[in-house]
């Protein structure tokens, strides 16, 4: 474990180890460890991973500002260099394809080999008369509100949505949900309600050519959180040469609902 000097924060990161690098990036409202499936089978696999804490999330600093994906744009980009990281494959699950796609943009792709958008929030979520799939914005109004009152109650009810728990179906076990709800509550208020503007308000379709390497999209036909047609398959149209694989009947959370597969696809295209 290590820690990462950036733009006024701390970021604590986790590297394992010593083939071929790749750095997972997590997903609202959880940390790098959400990765513990890909992770030991990345590591199984003989490959480099690396995992960090968002800032304001985990056991990265928790300050008042810059919960914008310029900021964390260049937060990926203090660890990328931090760490010397050459040919690195970039994983990014949910919130996570934001920082990738605004990296790239900003940074450029001299350093990355290949780009994998899991569930991700990429190109643009929020409903607007351009973007009709959309989620409406009275929905992210809603979940702040929900926030502020019972931040807890909010992530215990969140986190059956983000895996498709039903009343007649469960695809996690109670577990998972409790090590969700822990891996949530880490992070600050203020990180938790800042990000929903984030991921749900940024554009990213700007940065959709600097895909310019491999890219694999991952999505869950099911996903309620990020829809499917306003993400996977939006970003499929507009990243040229991208792979699309859809997950038919899967939920947001398919990296602990279909976790053998989700691992065998990465590893595959990650070769």
């Amino acid at each position: 474990m290590t820690y990462v000097e950036t733009n006024g924060a701390r970021i604590h990161v986790k590297t394992a180890g010593s083939g071929r690098p790749v750095l997972l990036i997590h997903g609202w409202p959880l940390t790098g460890d959400m990765f513990e499936y890909q992770t030991l089978a990345l590591l199984e696999a003989g490959y480099r991973v690396i995992t960090y804490d968002r800032r304001g999330f985990g056991l990265s600093s928790h300050p008042a500002t810059g919960y914008d994906y310029d900021t964390f744009a260049d937060d990926l980009a203090a660890v990328i260099e931090k760490l010397d990281l050459q040919a690195v494959n970039l994983v990014g699950f949910s919130m996570g394809g934001g920082e990738i796609a605004r990296y790239l943009s900003r940074h450029g792709s001299q350093r990355i080999a290949k780009a994998a958008l899991i569930g991700s929030v990429v190109p643009y979520l929020l409903n607007t008369p351009d973007n009709p799939d959309g989620v409406d914005a009275s929905v992210f109004a809603d979940m702040k509100a929900q926030i502020r009152k019972d931040r807890f109650a909010f992530l215990q009810s969140f986190a059956k949505q983000f895996y498709g728990v039903g009343f007649v179906t469960s695809p996690v076990s109670q577990g998972i949900l409790d090590w969700s709800f822990i891996l949530a509550v880490m992070a600050s208020p203020k990180a938790t309600i800042d990000c929903v503007d984030a991921f749900g308000k940024t554009d990213f379709r700007p940065d959709l050519k600097a895909f310019t390497m491999p890219t694999l999209i991952i999505h869950g036909t099911a996903d309620k959180t990020v829809p499917i047609d306003a993400a996977g398959r939006a970003a499929a149209r507009g990243i040229p040469n991208a792979k699309l694989i859809e997950y038919d009947g899967e939920p947001h959370g398919l990296f602990a609902t279909a976790p053998d597969r989700l691992n065998a696809d990465l590893i595959e295209f990650i070769g």
